[in-house]
């Protein structure tokens, strides 16, 4: 196997991209480009690619297979459309983009131009996580009845005031659910569904910026369970993601991406995945240093690739997440409950 890849972005999760790219066997990082040049010109001595200042020279480089989006969130969609345009399958960080507008747009682009489109939602490749994702679909656990998830994590100030885009409407789309939360909330609907209705609060809680650093919201799912989500940058110094889920036949906890505790009516053979280490190491710092998951999802994205299958979270898919993020800010908006659309 032998395949180029661009890496399109300069900052910390770009490096995250790159160094995982280089964990695979056959792929070569052969260009990189990003609005911070003095990152992105060190990610591309690191991976041995091209260099490039301006976007449009990024795009005609070749050899290059698949592009890994990694510019700021409201930037996702007009660098995967051209990427798409350029005959590239695209990859990109989450969010897909920090409106369904957006989103739809880049899914259509990539559908126009007969090009993979996924998104970097790594988590749902933890062990523990497709351990239960298997149980809950062969429904050993019984009915799910109620979800608790809290992502109680810490950003300093430095976070969002060393960062253009970070904590900003335009680029950051949001702050702590849109930025942080949204990767729970997308196990939630992978794990548990459609999300019929939310009634949500986001508030600026601590930190000096345009967007909420803490919200709390309730969810009905279409599969009738009902959900409690809260989100926070502001509780330090940082917790681990913690997701409580009650069955009809028991209740499982999820700490750090590991089932901690399973208490169910019946035994259940093989209920652990994982008894190694694993955690997001997201809820004290925003630099990824672990590579494990986005190395599962760029092998699962060219895998797909080469298949014709769907990859493991395509553009559809990581719409859902950010329509529900969008309703919560609209119920916090109005006061009123929001189906997400």
């Amino acid at each position: 196997m032998s395949v180029s890849i661009g890496i399109l972005g300069g900052g910390n999760i770009s490096l995250t991209h790159a160094r995982a790219a280089l964990e695979i066997d056959g792929i070569r990082v052969t260009a990189v480009q990003g609005q911070n040049a003095e990152n992105a010109s060190k990610i591309a001595e690191l991976a041995g690619g091209s260099f490039y200042q301006d976007l449009n020279s990024f795009l005609e480089h070749r050899p290059m297979e698949i592009v890994l989006i990694g510019s700021p969130s409201g930037l996702h969609a007009e660098h995967g459309i051209a990427a798409a345009r350029h005959g590239f399958h695209v990859l990109v960080e989450k969010p897909i983009d920090i409106t369904t507008a957006k989103a739809d747009a880049l899914i259509e682009a990539c559908r126009a131009e007969d090009v993979k489109l996924g998104v970097f939602f790594q988590d749902r490749t933890a062990p523990d996580m497709v351990r239960l994702k298997e149980l809950i679909s062969s429904s050993v656990l019984g009915r799910p009845l109620l979800i608790s998830a809290s992502v109680r994590w810490y950003r300093p100030p430095d976070y969002y005031r060393k960062s253009r885009w970070r904590g900003t409407w335009a680029l950051d789309g949001g702050g702590a659910l849109m930025n942080q939360g949204i990767h729970t909330i997308d196990l939630l609907l992978w794990l548990f569904g459609e999300i019929s209705s939310v009634s949500g609060k986001a508030i600026t809680a601590l930190h000096s910026i345009d967007v909420e650093d803490t919200a709390v919201a309730s969810f009905e799912f279409a599969n009738g369970a009902l959900g409690n989500f809260e989100a926070t940058t502001c509780a330090y110094p940082g917790f681990s993601r913690r997701i409580e889920m009650s069955f009809s036949n028991g209740t499982i906890v999820l700490e750090d991406d590991r089932i901690r505790s399973a208490d169910t009516m019946s035994p259940i053979p093989g209920l652990f995945a994982s008894e190694s280490a694993s955690g997001s190491e997201r809820h004290a710092t925003a630099v990824v240093s672990r590579t494990d998951g986005h190395r599962k999802v760029i092998e699962n994205f060219i895998e797909a690739i080469s298949s014709g299958r769907v990859p493991l979270c395509d553009g559809p898919d990581a719409r859902k997440s950010v329509a529900v993020v969008s309703a919560i800010y609209e119920s916090s908006r109005s006061g009123l409950r929001v189906q997400p659309v």
